[in-house]
């Protein structure tokens, strides 16, 4: 069963607008920002189920969530779109924002250190 955004326990993150930019610019088909969207959701759930205490904690769960981003990166190829210099600044605003809203203060860079995007 998925998991839906408004199921999340933390205020902040079950009322944001996740990769609003994406979703307002028409080079990226929205059925893969959809996609994108729910990596991020998804790390929320998974924030919230296994509650990292560290930061090298919270890095292993947002490196996981960035290689699937990798992952869907040859998804935006085939649809004539890529994550390019836009999608890779409003994802890893995500990626920061998630990490602030469960309070680190994390590097961005760091959160999204396994990117090849």
């Amino acid at each position: 069963m998925a998991k839906k955004q408004e199921d999340l326990k933390n205020e902040l993150v079950r009322s944001y607008s996740f990769l609003k930019e994406m979703y307002e610019d028409s080079y990226f088909p929205s059925k893969l920002v959809d996609k994108g969207k729910a990596i991020l959701v998804g790390l929320c759930f998974k924030i919230e189920q296994e509650q990292p205490k560290s930061l090298n904690e919270l890095y292993e769960l947002t490196h996981a969530a960035t290689d699937k981003f990798n992952d869907l990166q040859e998804e935006f190829f085939d649809a004539d779109s890529e994550i390019e210099t836009g999608a890779r600044e409003a994802i890893a605003e995500d990626f920061a924002f998630v990490a602030k809203a469960y309070g680190f203060e994390a590097d961005i860079e760091e959160l999204i250190a396994t990117r090849e995007w």
